[in-house]
């Protein structure tokens, strides 16, 4: 893929990760200079598989949510920097520091509603 057509993806997902409720969060809840990095990095890296691209599509990956991992950051690091079965690890593309900013903003989202029976 060209450097253009990713470049357009990206903007494409911002975009759509802007209109979730992660893009919602930072007009209730102000963020630290800590979270604002975090949810760039979230929204660069990480809400192609955790949100909804399109209003219905499904997630790839769990929504991430303070509950996340049961609410451990350390635990969250570990899965960040070095992935699991379903997702790749990424300790050699963000710094520690990196990896800390995505831990503090996800412990600033809240968990989505249960799921209703139907």
């Amino acid at each position: 893929m060209t450097r253009r057509a990713w470049l357009a993806l990206l903007a494409v997902a911002a975009a759509a990760v802007a209109a979730t409720p992660y893009g919602a969060l930072a007009q209730q809840q102000p963020l630290d200079e800590t979270q604002a990095l975090g949810r760039r990095l979230v929204v660069q890296s990480c809400g192609v598989c955790h949100t909804g691209v399109q209003r219905g599509s499904p997630l790839y990956g769990p929504a991430l949510s303070q509950e996340s991992l049961g609410g451990q950051a350390d635990v969250m690091r570990e899965v960040i920097a070095n992935g699991t079965p379903r997702m790749p690890g990424f300790r050699h593309h963000f710094e520690p520091r990196e990896i800390d900013a995505i831990v503090a903003y996800i412990k600033t989202v809240p968990a989505p509603p249960p799921a209703q029976a139907r």
